[in-house]
């Protein structure tokens, strides 16, 4: 599945490079009308992160979110910035299909752990951002990319299993915004380790090729967002290629 992504500031949709808000670029305030767009060209599960709510939970943009998921008829999942049952309950009552949890998932697992219980795992998604070391360990970053957990993707995931774990958004830190192809090897490997989640892919899809490149790696759901802004291709073609190669 093609999953388009839009990041929110402030209603403006924007696209930060690594994760950093000094390196922002602005693609206008119109984020109704693109997830409109890629709903009409097939897109079936859309991926909002809400990078003001990430930064300042206090400012998390609900009402924008309200609205943007009640303009479209397709699920959407959004991330950024959830640190509390609060906030997963808030997101969930405004429509949202999905709610993406990173840092928190590493931080206060036991927390989070019980918000499976509460929620149902297909209502969230755990936001896993690697950093792969020299000797090919995978360490979970967190608080934007700043830090190092100190913890592996395998114990993380292998943490949530016993709620029921279902859906992991794993990006390579490395590669995303680049538009320089995913980290085809890490979905291999993850995805044949842990059948039973589905993984969605991120960061570093640029052109068709990378979108071809992941189709026998497992992965259930491929997250574009900078080439769809920039024009690399379309909805369409994307699906088209992850469908048919």
């Amino acid at each position: 599945m093609i999953i388009p992504a839009l990041d929110l500031i402030d209603g403006a949709v924007v696209r930060l490079h690594q994760g950093d808000y000094g390196k922002q670029r602005d693609y206008g305030r119109d984020p109704l009308l693109r997830l409109q767009d890629y709903e009409a060209q097939g897109a079936k599960l859309l991926h909002l992160v809400d990078l003001t709510g990430a930064k300042d939970p206090t400012q998390r943009q609900i009402a924008l979110i309200q609205k943007l998921v009640a303009g479209v008829s397709v699920p959407v999942q959004v991330g950024g910035g959830v640190r509390s049952e609060d906030d997963v309950a808030a997101l969930l009552d405004a429509g949202v299909a999905r709610v993406v949890v990173g840092s928190t998932a590493v931080k206060a697992p036991q927390d989070v752990q019980r918000w499976f219980k509460r929620f149902g795992a297909d209502a969230l998604v755990l936001a896993l951002d690697v950093r792969i070391d020299d000797a090919g360990n995978k360490q979970v970053a967190v608080s934007g990319w700043q830090e190092n957990s100190g913890v592996t993707l395998e114990t993380l995931v292998e943490s949530y299993l016993p709620v029921g774990l279902k859906h992991v958004l794993c990006t390579d830190i490395s590669r995303d915004g680049t538009l320089s192809g995913s980290n085809v090897a890490l979905y291999d490997e993850v995805c044949a380790r842990y059948p039973q989640v589905a993984f969605q892919s991120s960061g570093g899809i640029g052109e068709l090729s990378d979108i071809r490149a992941l189709r026998g790696s497992g992965v259930g759901g491929v997250i574009v967002g900078r080439a769809l802004l920039e024009g690399k291709f379309n909805v369409t073609e994307a699906i088209q290629c992850w469908q048919n190669g």
